[in-house]
């Protein structure tokens, strides 16, 4: 394993909602993504999500609130809470997810991603 530059990783692709890992830890994975919009509601019944805000702003609604989140602030979606999240301008995410995580939860759709590897 080689340090990480994460501004140069993110300058590699332009692609919204589209995780890209760049290390993992066990059976976990190190995802860097890049949003703007609104994703999907959806659970992850069997893990939590962790959201790491590296530059702008997001929110992430959940049913009974939002959670809005600046540089540098982080928040973990607990396992099995529907949860939406948004970015009013594009906003770039650093996510820790179990490796065979699918980011769209239980509900999949047209904005399910693979995960591509920058190296």
């Amino acid at each position: 394993m080689e340090p990480v530059n994460l501004d140069a990783m993110l300058a590699r692709f332009a692609e919204h909602w589209s995780p890209k890992r760049i290390a993992q830890v066990n059976n976990y994975d190190v995802r860097i993504v890049k949003v703007q919009g609104e994703f999907t509601w959806h659970t992850h019944p069997d893990t939590d999500e962790f959201f790491l805000v590296l530059g702008g702003q997001l929110t992430i609604q959940m049913r009974d609130r939002d959670v809005v989140l600046g540089p540098r602030e982080l928040f973990v979606v607990p396992r099995g809470a529907e949860h939406c999240p948004r970015a009013d301008t594009e906003t770039a995410l650093l996510l820790f997810e179990p490796s065979d995580g699918v980011n769209t939860g239980d509900v999949g759709g047209e904005l399910t991603a693979e995960v591509e590897t920058l190296a």
